[in-house]
């Protein structure tokens, strides 16, 4: 069974900076993709990041490119979405996820996190 555990949000001023992990098992990590979505009240889970299963290519949102980075060890199956210079807009619940190949959509990952809250007050 595959699993999911993100960790790492919380509440950051305007400006400031969190670190999300998300740990996997139940299957070979290093064969799929790895994403980040997010969902904010009343409204649709949107996409945030993407990466390879070698973490050689990277995708991001216009939304978050330049102030946001996705990484992926491997070796201890853990996906991170580094943010930096967050913003209130910010604010939402970040889901990790897997699937097949690197994509923005969400219909085409198969499994998903229970979500960790961000929080970014002005």
């Amino acid at each position: 069974q595959v699993q999911l555990v993100e960790s790492g949000g919380g509440l950051v001023q305007a400006g400031g900076s969190l670190r999300l992990s998300c740990a996997a098992s139940g299957r070979t990590f290093s064969n799929y993709a790895m994403g980040w979505f997010r969902q904010a009240p009343g409204k649709e889970r949107e996409f945030v990041a993407a990466i390879s299963w070698s973490g050689g290519r990277r995708y991001y949102s216009d939304s978050v490119k330049g102030r946001f980075t996705i990484s992926r060890d491997n070796a201890k199956n853990t996906v991170y979405l580094q943010m930096n210079s967050l913003k209130p807009e910010d604010t939402a619940v970040y889901y990790c996820t897997t699937g097949g190949v690197a994509v923005t959509a969400p219909s085409e990952y198969d499994y998903w996190g229970q979500g960790t809250q961000v929080t970014v007050s002005s």
